[in-house]
This record gives C-alpha cells, sequence and structure tokens, in this order.
C-alpha cells in the first residue's frame, strides 16, 4: 500500500470516555459527563417537535444545499446566502479549508495548546506546522505575525480558546488582521461564540467585507446541544465560499440536522437561558478556585480549566472512579490541569465536592511523606 508517510505517524482523534463505558468498568449506576464541552440544558423543545414532524424520508437523500438551513441562518447572521458553506460539524469545515489550501511546500500557523485538529489535518495534507505557544492562555497573536511568511496558506484562531478558554478581542483582533497578508486565509473558529459575555469580544460576522481573507466557522454542536447531529457552518467572502465548495462532500449535512439546526437557531430564547446558566455555573467553579488557592482561567466558554498543580490524570481518575468524566490535561498539554465542562448547578455541586475531596486525600499524602 502506498500510504501517505503522514497517516502512518498519527495517531486518530481520542475521544473521551463514554458513559457506558465507565459504568461497566466501575459498576456504577450513576455518571454525570463534563468533557466534551456538551450542553448540559439539551437542546431547544423546537428542535424535538421539528424532527419528530420529518416523518419517515430516509430514503431520500439530505438538501445537498441545504436551502432551508442557509436561508435561516443568512437570516440570523445578515449575511448573504452565498457567503455560508456548511458541514458535518466544524471539524469538517477544518478539513475542507485544510484539504482546499494546504499542501507540501505551504505552512500554516497556530497556538499551542489548541484545537487538535488544526494541526492533525495540516499534517495529513503534508503542509509544515508553525505552532505559537499561547501566553498565559491567550494568542501570542505577535509571535503569530513572525511566523507567517510566503508560504503560510492558513492561519487558525480558536476564540474562544479550547482549552483555556480566552478570547481575542476587539483591538487585537483587528491590529492582527490589518497585518495579515491577503493571501493567508485566517480561520476565526468560534465554536462557543454564544457562550461569550464579554463587552470587547468582536462581531466577526460584520467584519467579513473589511478582510476579504477572513473565514468564520461556528457550529450547533455546543450552546445549541445537537452534538450527535453534526451541523457547522463557515462564514466568508463570497468568494472564499465558492473556491471550498468544490472540497465539500455531496449531501454533507443529513436531514435531520438540516431541521434541527434551523429550528435551533429560531429559538434565541432557549441560547440565552443556557447562557444564563453556564454563567452562574462558571461562577461556582471561580468561588471553588478562589477558595482552594487554585490557579485558573477566566473562561468565555462553556468550561474551565484548572491548575491542581499535580499530575493532571491522578484528578482524572480519582473523579473517574466516582462517577464523573473530565478531560485530564495531559492529552490537552496542560498536564497538570483538568478541564471541566460546566454542568448544571447540581452537577457543578457534586463535582467540586468531590475535587475538595481529591484535595485534602492529596494534602494529607504529601503530609504524611
Amino acid at each position: 500500500m502506498k500510504w501517505k508517510e503522514a497517516i502512518l505517524t498519527l495517531k486518530p482523534y481520542q475521544p473521551g470516555k463514554s458513559i457506558q463505558d465507565v459504568k461497566k468498568q466501575y459498576g456504577l449506576e450513576h455518571i454525570t459527563k463534563l468533557a466534551s464541552n456538551e450542553n448540559p440544558f439539551g437542546c431547544s423543545p423546537e428542535v424535538q417537535e421539528a424532527v419528530a414532524a420529518v416523518g419517515d424520508s430516509f430514503a431520500l437523500y439530505p438538501d445537498g444545499y441545504a436551502a432551508k438551513l442557509r436561508t435561516g441562518v443568512a437570516d440570523h447572521l445578515n449575511v448573504k446566502e452565498t457567503q455560508l458553506i456548511f458541514g458535518n460539524g466544524s471539524d469538517e469545515l477544518i478539513q475542507i479549508i485544510s484539504r482546499s489550501l494546504l499542501s507540501p511546500g505551504t505552512n500554516t500557523v497556530m497556538a499551542t495548546p489548541t484545537f487538535p485538529q488544526y494541526r492533525h489535518n495540516a499534517v495529513i495534507e503534508g503542509a509544515e506546522v508553525r505552532e505559537v505557544p499561547l501566553v498565559a492562555g491567550s494568542h501570542d497573536l505577535a509571535g503569530m505575525l513572525d511566523a507567517i511568511d510566503q508560504n503560510t496558506a492558513v492561519v487558525w484562531l480558536c476564540t474562544p480558546n479550547n482549552p483555556s478558554g480566552k478570547y481575542i478581542n476587539n483591538r487585537e483582533l483587528a491590529g492582527f488582521l490589518d497585518n495579515v497578508p491577503n493571501d493567508v486565509l485566517v480561520v476565526l473558529d468560534e465554536a462557543y461564540y454564544e457562550y461569550v459575555e464579554a463587552a470587547d469580544h468582536p462581531d466577526t460576522i460584520s467584519w467579513l467585507n473589511n478582510y476579504p481573507n477572513l473565514i468564520v466557522l461556528r457550529t450547533f454542536s455546543k450552546i445549541y446541544g445537537l452534538a450527535s447531529l453534526r451541523v457547522g457552518y463557515g462564514a466568508a467572502g463570497e468568494d472564499i465560499i465558492q473556491k471550498l465548495e468544490p472540497a465539500r462532500e455531496p449531501f454533507n449535512v443529513n436531514t435531520l440536522g438540516q431541521v434541527a439546526a434551523l429550528a435551533a437557531i429560531s429559538d434565541q430564547a432557549f441560547v440565552e437561558k443556557a447562557k444564563k446558566a453556564n454563567r452562574e455555573g462558571l461562577n461556582q467553579y471561580y468561588d471553588f478556585c478562589r477558595e482552594e488557592g487554585l490557579d485558573y482561567y477566566e473562561s468565555q466558554g462553556n468550561f474551565i480549566l484548572i491548575d491542581f498543580k499535580v499530575d493532571s490524570n491522578l484528578v482524572f481518575q480519582f473523579l473517574l472512579e466516582r462517577g464523573y468524566i473530565v478531560r485530564s490535561g495531559s492529552q490537552l498539554g496542560f498536564p497538570t490541569s483538568v478541564r471541566v465542562t460546566v454542568g448544571s448547578k447540581e452537577q457543578n455541586a457534586g463535582i467540586i465536592e468531590l475535587m475538595k475531596e481529591f484535595l485534602k486525600v492529596n494534602r494529607q499524602q504529601r503530609v504524611e511523606l
């Protein structure tokens, strides 16, 4: 077989542990998963009604143009329908962009640690990966500008960044975009956009006409609660969308996903309710961290990265054995931290009590040593 060399060295994406696996392994009745940044409140009731009304037309292909969803998203964003591209989650859009622009002889610039699929797809396409370390959890935009040269094809900005939760503000982003060469595509991955409350967070969709080399990615997997249906979209100038479309698989967004996403984006009251509850949940974790003297990043997403100053796998395992699944920082570039999805008020309170228990046990063990 004439495999690409990169494929032989890459590992597939490693999802977090499943609820069923943990139940079986530890004999637990109830598991709380706070590892994958899903919405603990599910999705809008309107989504369930819309999906139930689809009927039994499963033998038919989905609308390849996603016409109704396209109109709904375009109206919501106040952009032209021709400025949108849809994907099987925003993950597929990352793949489409990489496939369209990256190849041997090109390079791509990104932060580290950040969402790993930028690097993963670049490696598959044979492009050089240039990673610029975060500074206090934030993008080093000056360092990223320095990394750009005549062979740079794509720059990735995850804002709010996964896993740190830090965002890029108006002034910083505008200054960065003003200095990126026009032939370099800047990808703003805004998977957590709807959770952001910072007053100086940019309305990036309104910037598309000013920056013809900008594309904004968003998803229905997070605040809209449709992770299992896999719907994401990109918004950009018409020329970028036109160039990307041939790399998109036909019928890539399934029928149920299209129906659900349209219903979800129509119910902004649900979005605001989830956003408010998320902020209250973050405050539960902030209070805990301050009380225990733990370092953390203030997050604009629906997750928080907490530094326990010990091997993160120890924290992960302690919580896992007691029915809570989180994400170990050892997999995310923060080896002494864990990333915790903000859950319901009760879920947050439950895991915080266990974290306090872990800290107590850990401190006692240190004293005994």
